[in-house]
């Protein structure tokens, strides 16, 4: 797999959606270089992807958190250059069965996946480091995957609050190496947009030796 893609400077205006694989599989040609964003149902993801690529239908919002159970893949104007969206953790009102299969493919997607170049964990700055959270950096750690994580809903608390909280997350990830990135985010005032938009582009645009050199 070539680590470079294109001279094409990434427009993330340009995302459209691409695939939905419910196993790894159907997932497009692993080639290139993708994005996944992975947080809890209510943690504000597709809000935050929504943001980041100026489309407010992209990632599918729903007052019934967790129900989509795809991983939904958007081609961005970069040959070969994806944002991915993971299915929300919590809440889904699914069978265990189901659960335990979905949990399957989701965890071959994270493990297999060749072409994937950082992983944007989404959590409330209200209710941070939750244990599927914990869970996802330990993950991350251990398999050396880049990780940006993004605070969302900073704008529910006063900025004195929300830089507290910030600070308390920094503690928490004390020694993890592989976080690359702690963003303050917000979809209703743009926190944070230009932020992460710049660590993606690192992460989209790299070599896999310079991403994970940083």
């Amino acid at each position: 797999m070539p680590d470079e893609i294109t001279d094409k400077s990434i427009s993330f205006n340009s995302a459209r959606f691409l695939v939905s694989a419910s196993k790894l599989s159907e997932c497009p040609p692993d080639e290139g270089g993708e994005v996944a964003f992975a947080g809890r149902s209510n943690a504000g993801k597709s809000s935050a992807i929504n943001t980041i690529t100026v489309n407010g239908k992209l990632a599918r919002t729903s007052k019934t958190p967790g129900r989509t159970r795809l991983i939904n893949f958007f081609s961005l104007n970069r040959p070969a250059c994806r944002l991915v969206d993971l299915p929300g953790y919590g809440y889904a009102r699914v069978s265990r069965d189901m659960k335990d299969d979905w949990q399957k493919h989701l965890d071959n997607y994270l493990s297999q996946r060749q072409s994937l170049r950082g992983l944007v964990l989404v959590m409330d700055i209200r209710h941070p480091m939750t244990d599927f959270d914990q869970m996802m950096v330990e993950w991350c750690e251990h398999n050396k995957l880049p990780l940006m994580i993004l605070a969302t809903k900073s704008d529910k608390l006063k900025f004195g609050q929300a830089k507290t909280a910030m600070h308390k997350i920094a503690a928490q990830l004390k020694g993890f190496s592989y976080v690359h990135h702690l963003v303050m985010f917000s979809s209703t005032d743009k926190t944070g947009l230009e932020e992460s938009r710049t660590a993606l582009t690192a992460w989209l645009e790299g070599t896999t030796a310079e991403i994970q050199s940083t």
